[in-house]
C-alpha cells in the first residue's frame, strides 16, 4: 500500500507524525525511533525487511489492511545501516527529541516530539564502525562549463576539504585517484556520463542546478573558515566555487542544516603530480588489485604504518605520485634520517602503536555525533604526540629537516582539562554516566553519594529524629503516593504533634494505627534522592559539552597535530622497507 493512498487516513496521532516526516523524505528509508528500536513501515519496511533478511511483521491496520513493519534495534543499528548504504539505499534517521514524560505534560495522548536528524548517504559516514580506518571516505561535487569543469571533494570523517579545476578529458583519471564512495552531480550533468561513472562503484546523486551556487558557495565558506583562511579564498576561480557550493549545500541537506566542522579548502594542483589513467591505475594494482580487494596491491605490500591518519596519507600520496623533485628530495631525506637512525625508529613506533584517530574522533565531535570516548581519543592523542616530541627534540637533524615535530606540542590547555575531567575507560555515547572523574566537580560528587548512599542517607535521617524524639518505632518510608515520610505508631501522636516539634514535623496523614509526618529536610533529602540521578546527568552533560566546545574552539592545532602524527608514520614506515 502506497503511503500517498492512505496518509490523510492515519488513525492515530503517532501515524500522522509519522506520515509527515516521511512525506519530507519519499527516496529514503526513514528509521523511526520508537524507544529501543528505530522502526520502518508500509514500503520502507518491506524494502528493509529484504535487504537485511529481517522478519517483517505489521502494526496496526489502515483501510482493513495490515501496515507492514520491521525494526532494527537502536543500541545495534550501524550494521543494519551499512547494509543499507551499501545496497544503495539513503536513510533518514529520525530521533526523539524529548523523553515521554515530556510529551505527557502536554496531555496524556501527546506525541513524543521526532524529527529527522540526518540523512545517510555513502559520503556521509561518519561511525567508526562503518568505517574503514585505513581509508579515506570521499564525497565528491563536480560542475563545468563549456569549456572547463572543476570538482570539490571532502572527507566529512577527516574534515579533509580539496578543490581543483580540471580539463573535462581529467574527469576520469580524478575518479580513479579519489575513489569518492558518493559523486554529486548538477541535473545538466549528462545522463551517459552519470551511467559510466555509476560503474565506478560511486554512487551518483543528482542535485538541482541552484545548489551549485558560487556566491552561496563564499557566504558558507566564510562561515566554516577562519579569518586567517579567508585570504585562500581569492585564489578559486568561480567554477570551483560552484563545485564548493554544491558539496557544502549537500553536506547541509544531509545534516539537516548544520554545516559540518571540515577544515579550509585546498587547492588542488593537477602540476604538482603524475596523471594517472584510471585504466593505467588500475593496471598498475597501486591501491587495489585487479580483482578490487587490497590484497596484492602495491599498498599492501608496503604498508608499514600503525596510525589510520598514517595508512590514509599513504594510500593518497601512492595515489598521486609527485612530478616536483625539490619535493620528492625532501621526503627522501626524512626517511634517509630515521633510515640511519634504527633505535630511534623503535622506540617511536611504540609510541605510534598506541596513536589513535584523533582526525576522526574530532570530525564527529564537531558533527555533535561524538561522545565521551572521542574525548578521550583526542586526550590520548595529544599526550603520546608529547611524548613523540620529546623523543624527537633531540634530534637536531630531523628539528632541520620537518616542521612537524613543532605541531606535537603546545596543547597544554586541552590536555590538561581532558586529563583532569575524563575517566580513563569511557563509554561512546554521550548519553552515559559517570564518564567524569570524582572530585572533579563538588555538585556532581554530591549527587553520585546520594544515589549510592541514599538508603544510609535515610537511615541516619531516620536515627537523628528518633534521637530528638526519643521515639525508637519511628520509621522513614516510602510509597509512591506519598514519596518519602515519617512514620510513627498513633500512641505517640501527642508527642509528634507537641508544641515542642510543632516547628519540625508536618503532619501529612493519619492512619487507623499510623500517623505520618514530613519535615524541610526529609524533603529536601528526597527531592535530591529522587532528582540525583537527573542532576548528575545534566551536570556530566554540561561538563561534556564544555569540554567538547573546548576542543573545538582549538581544533585547527589538534589537526596539525594529527597530521605531523600521519606525517611521521608515513617516513618511519617507508624507512623500515629501505632497510629491508
Amino acid at each position: 500500500m502506497e503511503i500517498d493512498d492512505i496518509k490523510h487516513q492515519a488513525s492515530t496521532p503517532m501515524m500522522a507524525q509519522y506520515f509527515r516526516i516521511k512525506s519530507k523524505y519519499n527516496d529514503s528509508l526513514l528509521f523511526y525511533r520508537m524507544g529501543d528500536f528505530y522502526e520502518l513501515f508500509f514500503e520502507d519496511a518491506e524494502i528493509a525487511s529484504a535487504a537485511l533478511n529481517i522478519t517483517l511483521t505489521k502494526r496496526g491496520k489502515v483501510n482493513g489492511k495490515d501496515i507492514a513493519m520491521c525494526g532494527v534495534p537502536y543500541h545495534s543499528y550501524e550494521n543494519y545501516l551499512l547494509n543499507l548504504i551499501r545496497q544503495g539505499h539513503k536513510v533518514a534517521i529520525c530521533e526523539q527529541l524529548e523523553k515521554p514524560e515530556e510529551a505527557k505534560k502536554r496531555g496524556y495522548k501527546s506525541v513524543v516530539k521526532r524529527d529527522v536528524v540526518r540523512l545517510v548517504t555513502p559520503g556521509t559516514l561518519t561511525e567508526e564502525s562503518l568505517l574503514d580506518g585505513k581509508k579515506n571516505n570521499y564525497l565528491l561535487a563536480y560542475c563545468e562549463d563549456k569549456v572547463r569543469a572543476a570538482a570539490a571533494w571532502a572527507d566529512l570523517s577527516t574534515g579533509e576539504f580539496s578543490v581543483s579545476t580540471i580539463n573535462k578529458e581529467n574527469l576520469d583519471s580524478l575518479i580513479s585517484r579519489i575513489n569518492p564512495t558518493e559523486i554529486l552531480v548538477s541535473e545538466k550533468f549528462t545522463l551517459a556520463l552519470t551511467e559510466g561513472y555509476n560503474e565506478s562503484g560511486s554512487k551518483v546523486t543528482i542535485l538541482g542546478e541552484s545548489e551549485f551556487d558560487h556566491n552561496v558557495a563564499k557566504i558558507k565558506l566564510e562561515k566554516l573558515c577562519s579569518s586567517k583562511s579567508l585570504e585562500k579564498l581569492k585564489s578559486f576561480n568561480s567554477l570551483e566555487m560552484k563545485a564548493i557550493g554544491g558539496l557544502i549545500s549537500y553536506l547541509e541537506i544531509t545534516q539537516c542544516g548544520e554545516i559540518p566542522t571540515l577544515k579550509a579548502p585546498v587547492k588542488d594542483n593537477f602540476d604538482t603530480f603524475m596523471q594517472i589513467d584510471s585504466a593505467t591505475r588500475k593496471n598498475l594494482e597501486l591501491t587495489q588489485s585487479l580483482s578490487g580487494g587490497k590484497s596484492g596491491s602495491l599498498l599492501n605490500t608496503i604498508n608499514q604504518t600503525v596510525t589510520g591518519g598514517g595508512s590514509r596519507l599513504l594510500e593518497r600520496r601512492l595515489s598521486c605520485p609527485l612530478v616536483n623533485s625539490d619535493e620528492i628530495n625532501h621526503r627522501l631525506d626524512i626517511i634517509s634520517f630515521f633510515s640511519k637512525n634504527q633505535s630511534l625508529i623503535d622506540k617511536l613506533r611504540l609510541l605510534m602503536k598506541k596513536v589513535p584517530d584523533i582526525e576522526r574522533a574530532l570530525a564527529r565531535l564537531g558533527l555533535n555525533r561524538g561522545g565521551p570516548k572521542d574525548l578521550g581519543l583526542i586526550r590520548d592523542g595529544l599526550f603520546i604526540a608529547e611524548q613523540i616530541h620529546k623523543l624527537l627534540y633531540d634530534y637536531k637533524t630531523f628539528l632541520t629537516l620537518s616542521n612537524s615535530i613543532s605541531f606535537l606540542s603546545g596543547f597544554k590547555n586541552v590536555l590538561d582539562s581532558l586529563n583532569s575531567s575524563l575517566q580513563t575507560i569511557l563509554p561512546t555515547s554521550s548519553k552515559s554516566t559517570d564518564f567524569i572523574k570524582p572530585f572533579y566537580n563538588s555538585q556532581l560528587d554530591e549527587f553520585r553519594k546520594i544515589k549510592t548512599d541514599s538508603k544510609k542517607l535515610i537511615m541516619n535521617l531516620q536515627n537523628k529524629y528518633i534521637m530528638l524524639t526519643k521515639i525508637n518505632s519511628l520509621k522513614i518510608k516510602f510509597n509512591n503516593v506519598l514519596g518519602y515520610f515519617i512514620e510513627t505508631p498513633s500512641s505517640h501522636s501527642k508527642t509528634m504533634l507537641s508544641e515542642e516539634f510543632l516547628n519540625v514535623f508536618t503532619h501529612r496523614q493519619t492512619t487507623t494505627n499510623s500517623i505520618r509526618f514530613t519535615t524541610q529536610e526529609l524533603s529536601d533529602l528526597a527531592a535530591n534522592i529522587l532528582n540525583a540521578e537527573s542532576k548528575a546527568y545534566d551536570i556530566e552533560t554540561k561538563i561534556f559539552n564544555d569540554l567538547v566546545f573546548l576542543v573545538l574552539e582549538n581544533k585547527n592545532i589538534i589537526n596539525l597535530c594529527a597530521n605531523s602524527l600521519a606525517e611521521i608514520d608515513f617516513s618511519s614506515s617507508i624507512s623500515l622497507i629501505s632497510n629491508t
